[in-house]
């Protein structure tokens, strides 16, 4: 019986549940002291309210007077102290969330180790900037702590991205196989979060399956990720719990038959209009101020794609050393593949803040991203740019449009001491 608890134990240990287990017992004794406290508070308040009442019959009017000013002394200090429980209640609520939801994905996982079946890593449809940021790191996170063998792993995602799961899974899906842009557009446009598995998931799934002959499956969800990282994107958790699940590395892109066509050294640039970077004249006349002022020193070789598959729409621009990457080069498919590999191989990246501009420090090029309207969530790039800071190297530096004439002042020699 001890060798079986201890075997128990072990176990326990291993698979992590022993960790959650001490954290569940924390989390109720921390709820039980506090709910001590606070009735324990609401009992002093109680007497102290009795004992005002009868004040003002029983002495003189000084010391009513100076007896109800330390009653109100301590009834605020003893609010102070009440707020604090109650924040200290709302921090004990929110970590039994985050264990529960800990417990969950701890017995999905579980579950997953009991068997040899396939893995469908994703379908992912959602932001690139989330999946390089977050989805991928995740997988990579549960691939090496769970000691997952990649031959058991099928990633699904869009673009030709399969260098982005390199080393993780064996296997690769592209949706873009079985979808058109447009219907892929329709789909997704609705749901771009995938907090469940959704409709146009499990179509994509069915898909994925006959097209690999692939029988009972087993399946790793963008959801499971949304829940565990929810709280830091509420911002309730720090970064570390996103931590916690991810491990970070850089993309190793591929040798794209493309990068034969393109100069020995360029800058890459993606513009694009989004609710950060609206269409405007101001913003359009931005984008050729920038690319001819770049384009006066080194090629830029544009990453506009011929297709559309959310409400992003490129920039057009053109002149002088631009460089465009043709339409039969870019299909759907391999759209991101090409992108990733074209930004790996130039010397930076310029564009509209987003996705594109995380991809580029993962490839371990720098980059600049322009936006004109702070709409987009500062802690999302504060975690990128603490991720790349530990990768080492490029960055990703963030600038508001109304920077610029100092930016091209910069890039045209003057503050950066060359000569033009």
């Amino acid at each position: 019986m001890t060798e079986r608890r201890g075997f128990s134990h072990l176990v326990a240990r291993l698979t992590g549940r022993w960790h959650l287990q001490r954290l569940a017992a924390l989390e109720e004794k921390v709820v039980k002291f506090g709910r001590a406290q606070r009735e324990e508070l609401a009992a002093q308040r109680q007497a102290i309210d009795r004992l005002g009442a009868v004040l003002p019959t029983r002495a003189s009017a000084k010391a009513v007077h100076e007896l109800q000013r330390r009653v109100e002394d301590l009834q605020r200090s003893f609010a102070h102290q009440d707020r604090a429980f109650a924040e200290a209640f709302e921090r004990a609520r929110r970590l039994d969330e985050q264990g529960m939801d800990d417990r969950r994905f701890a017995r999905r996982i579980t579950e997953l180790l009991r068997n040899d079946r396939p893995i469908i890593v994703g379908p992912w449809t959602g932001e690139v900037g989330f999946e390089l940021l977050y989805w991928v790191p995740f997988v990579r996170w549960v691939v090496a702590t769970y000691g997952i063998a990649p031959s058991r792993l099928l990633a699904v995602s869009r673009g030709g991205v399969s260098a982005w799961y390199d080393g993780l899974a064996a296997r690769y899906a592209d949706v873009f196989s079985y979808f058109s842009s447009e219907e892929f557009r329709l789909a997704t446009q609705e749901a771009k979060k995938q907090r469940l598995v959704g409709k146009f998931d499990t179509v994509v799934l069915k898909r994925v399956l006959a097209a690999h002959n692939l029988g009972r499956v087993d399946l790793l969800h963008p959801g499971m990720m949304y829940r565990l990282f929810m709280p830091f994107w509420r911002e309730i958790a720090p970064m570390s719990r996103v931590e916690q699940y991810a491990m970070y590395a850089r993309i190793e892109a591929s040798d794209d038959p493309v990068l034969r066509e393109l100069p020995n050294e360029y800058v890459a640039a993606r513009f694009y209009f989004s609710d950060c970077f609206p269409d405007t004249a101001a913003n359009r006349t931005l984008v050729d101020s920038i690319v001819e002022t770049i384009s006066r020193r080194m090629p830029v070789v544009l990453l506009h794609t011929p297709f559309a598959v959310d409400d992003h729409r490129d920039v057009p621009t053109a002149g002088g050393q631009v460089l465009a990457i043709d339409a039969a080069h870019m299909p759907p498919e391999r759209n991101l593949a090409v992108q990733t590999a074209v930004i790996a191989r130039a010397r930076a990246f310029v564009g509209t803040y987003g996705g594109y501009s995380y991809l580029a420090p993962f490839c371990g090029v720098p980059a600049l991203a322009f936006y004109s309207v702070h709409s987009f969530k500062a802690h999302h790039l504060h975690a990128a740019q603490r991720v790349f800071e530990r990768l080492g190297g490029a960055t990703v530096v963030p600038l508001d449009a109304a920077t610029f004439p100092m930016v091209r002042l910069a890039l045209s020699g003057t503050l950066a001491g060359t000569t033009s």
